[in-house]
């Protein structure tokens, strides 16, 4: 007996082996700062947690339909309204166990082998491992600082072929913040009116963490041409701060859907009643807080940003959204540490900074593009000005 072939085309979650190795670091006494974990660091709103209670109590623990209630269905479908002026209806919506689920089961349910993904770098870790997984072949493009990490509209018509099934696209970003305007989706719509066979996955997780009056917008809605063929998709982890409920949905093509939900009646079967209970709350509920807390992360995201910009050698861009920065530092690429280490790939950085500096981050070769790290800033100030500090120290000794 040995492991499959379409598990050896995958790796372990390189953000999730970081969270772990903080957590053991902890466990031993050191005084380490996690700033791997991609989740904000505020509760779940007591309004979403007293539904869930309540669901309990009337005895909502039963199966429901394979992807999700009627009643989530149909707050997917008002915040599609509301949010995002686009309408669907019921049998349009797959509701899943957290946007990872709803990639996995709408690469599954369409990609034969050979089939190319076309995706921005850099990416979301999950999206070529589920590609790969699913016989497909992950089509990278670099999309670096220099064009404000954002996919260029003749480098994806330069890689689209008649193989090209689907393009990744990820706004605000998770590794780097940064955000597709309605203009930019626009001319990236231009290209993809030219391809009809390309679908558009649109992975909108941190639509509503979003500064400095960034207008979010999804494809579909900037693009009304493409919305056949293109799976917009959103979840409760990163707004409602319910990452460990496992809520994720998509809206596309009802044939997509249902292929979707064959896929997950032989799979995980419904995602938590429980769980999906408090989704309707959070979806349909009083949505202020939501400002409260962005206020906060870009607080945050300013702390951090000045104080990385102030190391030689480093090149930290302001973020439109998300609570992550993404800083090159090519410039340190070539420098020794204090123990004669030398720092010529992420690895090597990231291990001296958890090592030296005692700050966890994660190495932006996961992500697709180095000479890079990812800062999770979803954490107290204090917290953040401490792990900086000890950044900036560690990046002053090299030599």
């Amino acid at each position: 007996m040995h492991a499959s072939a379409a598990l050896g085309r995958i790796s372990p979650s390189p953000t999730l082996a970081i969270t772990s190795r903080v957590l053991e670091l902890k466990r031993a006494g050191v005084d380490v700062i996690g700033l791997g974990a991609g989740e904000p660091d505020f509760d779940t709103p007591d309004f979403v947690k007293e539904a869930a209670i309540q669901a309990i109590r009337d005895g909502k623990t039963k199966y429901t339909n394979v992807d999700g209630t009627i009643e989530l269905k149909q707050a997917i479908v008002a915040k599609f309204a509301r949010d995002n002026n686009l309408t669907y209806t019921t049998d349009q919506i797959s509701v899943n166990v957290g946007g990872k689920h709803t990639l996995f089961n709408a690469m599954v349910a369409t990609i034969d082998p050979g089939d190319e993904v076309v995706i921005p770098a850099p990416y979301w870790v999950s999206y070529p491992d589920v590609v790969q997984f699913a016989g497909g072949v992950p089509v990278i493009v670099k999309a670096g600082p220099e064009v404000g990490y954002k996919l260029d509209p003749a480098a994806l018509d330069a890689a689209i072929t008649p193989k090209t099934k689907w393009v990744i696209l990820n706004s605000p970003s998770n590794p780097t913040g940064a955000g597709y305007t309605i203009d930019e989706l626009r001319a990236l719509g231009a290209v993809l009116a030219k391809h009809p066979h390309v679908w558009i996955f649109a992975d909108d997780m941190y639509e509503h963490i979003v500064y400095d009056g960034f207008k979010f917008a999804t494809i579909a809605e900037a693009c009304p041409e493409l919305f056949e063929r293109t799976l917009t998709v959103n979840g409760c982890s990163k707004a409602y701060a319910m990452t460990g409920w496992r809520i994720g949905y998509g809206a596309g093509a009802s044939w997509l859907i249902k292929a979707m939900a064959k896929l997950q009646s032989q799979s995980t079967s419904n995602p938590c009643s429980i769980a999906q209970a408090a989704a309707v709350a959070a979806l349909n509920g009083d949505q202020s807080f939501l400002a409260e807390r962005n206020t906060a992360f870009q607080g945050r995201r300013d702390l951090v940003v000045s104080m990385l910009n102030d190391i030689d050698g480093m090149h930290c861009p302001t973020p439109e959204g998300a609570f992550y920065v993404y800083p090159s530092f090519a410039e340190l690429i070539g420098k020794t540490t204090p123990n004669g280490r030398l720092i010529d790939t992420d690895e090597a950085m990231v291990g001296y900074l958890l090592d030296d500096a005692k700050v966890a981050v994660v190495q932006g070769a996961a992500f697709g593009l180095s000479p890079a790290f990812r800062i999770s800033y979803a954490t107290s100030d204090a917290l953040l000005r401490e792990a900086c500090t000890r950044i900036q120290t560690a990046c002053a000794a090299l030599k």
